[in-house]
């Protein structure tokens, strides 16, 4: 009867205690356009080059450069590869997908009045896929630190009465746990410790009092444990991407000059799984299991500036200015726990969504400066620098409490971050070979978190005259500590070591 309840409930808590950090403002901030074959050929120095639709979302004024409408599509495998140290553990993981990254057209509008300078104008429509979320790896090995630490963090930093966490007369574990949730003035914090109760994780301190109603004190029952295997399963997959509207125009075939409006979007899953044994005689809590299932749904607004100058016949020069981007986020979350001695209904617990308030989040923008030097019909070679201040990342409203809290740990952990990309394209007759390499700083001031990122590409391109077809081959690498809880008692981390791979496949073709 008690399931049939709940299926035609269909329970949700709306929750009103925010549960957003450093983190996730980062994953949604940062930008990666992924691009045609020939851009990532080399490694995306494209910012005063143009003619490319990849290099539109980097240059707007890149779509001037166009001497015939134009329509590109790419097709990219992206190969995850990360080795995962946990202690005294060590796990090799890998993923793979192959997606659409790119397509776009430019369609080009040529000026009949011969006395006029402004030569063209050019309109544009472009998808580029600006992350990819898929992604997954499993940490294993011998903590000295139980996932007690979690719950018991929560109740020393904040007085959580033993009364709120009880059941009223008739009420199940799932309605108590919504109920908290939906509560202004208890929320994600005090779901958290209701969870480490009735999964037997923790107990008030006085228990056996039955007036403890007030009792804020806990205690653990993994204790007198000192050692414990955990094992940490992460997953995610889905996308940051954007929709692009692109105007352009050519004065004097010297000077071009662009706008972009993007349109954002976010589609992010993430499924997290906890496990921990210890082989204490003497510990009641043996066996933990802790899941979260968090899914995203973002969209966003951006614009950029941009011009392109040709200094000399071979010789270009390239600004441009992405704005922030300003993103309206929702957020749903799905807990599961269980322990050897949990109380038996705790399962019914991942039947309740967590719906959290709908915040907005301010990415910082970005300038870009480019050179790049044409050597007639034999080949080219471009420099991009590119600088962005991490540190101004914004949860919004900046009034709530919580978000003012979050903003001034991005503010001091965070900080500006410079982008380096060097390309060059030999061409031979019909056939472009190309090479490329690029260096990001990490966004965070402790290079621990997350480390400098280095990558190189390589690339063959063919003209087949109104059509080209080109191919390319790319490679990062990047360091992390990844924190598994966002909490200063259990701060255990895994430390991973990515790698990157992708090979792109690019058609392009003149209307």
């Amino acid at each position: 009867m008690k399931k049939l309840l709940l299926m035609f409930a269909g329970v949700f808590a709306i929750t009103y205690t925010n549960a957003q950090d450093v983190t996730d403002a980062l994953r949604y901030s940062s930008d990666e356009i992924q691009g045609t074959a020939r851009y990532r050929g080399l490694s995306g120095a494209f910012g005063a080059l143009g003619g490319d639709m990849s290099a539109v979302s980097i240059n707007p004024a890149g779509s001037a450069v166009f001497n015939d409408s134009h329509i590109s599509l790419s097709l990219s495998n992206n190969n995850f590869k990360n080795d995962v140290r946990y202690f005294n553990g060590f796990n090799t993981s890998k993923e793979s997908s192959i997606d659409l990254n790119q397509a776009g057209a430019s369609f080009v509008f040529n000026n009949r009045n011969s006395d006029s300078k402004w030569s063209k104008f050019v309109f544009s429509a472009a998808y580029d896929k600006v992350q990819n979320y898929n992604n997954d790896w499993l940490a294993t090995g011998v903590n000295s630190t139980s996932i007690d630490r979690y719950f018991l963090d929560i109740t020393e930093n904040q007085s959580i009465p033993f009364g709120v966490l009880k059941l009223q007369p008739g009420e199940y574990l799932e309605e108590a746990y919504a109920d908290i949730g939906s509560n202004p003035n208890y929320g994600y914090s005090f779901q958290q410790v209701f969870l480490g109760y009735w999964a037997g994780i923790i107990d008030p301190v006085n228990m056996d009092n039955s007036t403890n109603d007030d009792e804020t004190n806990y205690m653990s029952n993994t204790a007198p444990a000192t050692s414990f295997y955990q094992e940490y399963y992460y997953a995610a997959k889905g996308y940051n991407g954007k929709f692009t509207l692109n105007f352009a125009t050519s004065y004097d075939d010297k000077l071009y000059l662009g706008v972009n409006l993007n349109s954002h979007f976010i589609n992010y899953d993430k499924f997290t799984s906890f496990y921990e044994n210890n082989a204490n005689p003497n510990s009641f809590a043996k066996d933990i299991l802790f899941e979260n299932w968090l899914s995203t749904i973002g969209s966003g607004f951006s614009f950029q500036l941009g011009a392109i100058a040709k200094i000399t016949d071979g010789l270009r020069l390239g600004l441009s200015y992405n704005s922030p981007t300003w993103f309206r986020i929702e957020e749903e979350l799905i807990q599961g726990i269980d322990s050897n001695i949990a109380d038996q209904d705790i399962g019914y617990i991942s039947n309740i969504i967590n719906i959290y308030p709908v915040y907005k989040l301010q990415s910082p923008g970005k300038y870009t400066g480019s050179l790049a030097y044409i050597f007639g019909s034999y080949g080219l070679i471009s420099f991009d620098y590119s600088l962005k201040d991490y540190g101004n990342t914004k949860f919004k409203p900046t009034s709530d409490p919580y978000f003012t809290s979050q903003n001034r740990a991005m503010s001091n952990q965070l900080t500006t971050a410079s982008t380096i990309k060097v390309g060059g394209e030999l061409r031979l007759n019909q056939v472009s070979l190309r090479a490329g390499y690029r260096f990001e700083e990490s966004p965070y001031k402790n290079k621990n978190t997350l480390s400098d990122l280095n990558g190189y590409s390589l690339g063959l391109g063919y003209n087949f005259g109104g059509f080209r077809m080109d191919v390319a081959f790319d490679q990062a690498k990047q360091s992390s500590e990844y924190r598994l809880y966002n909490n200063s008692g259990f701060p255990s981390s895994a430390s991973i070591d990515s790698r990157l791979s992708n090979v792109t496949l690019s058609v392009a073709f003149n209307l």
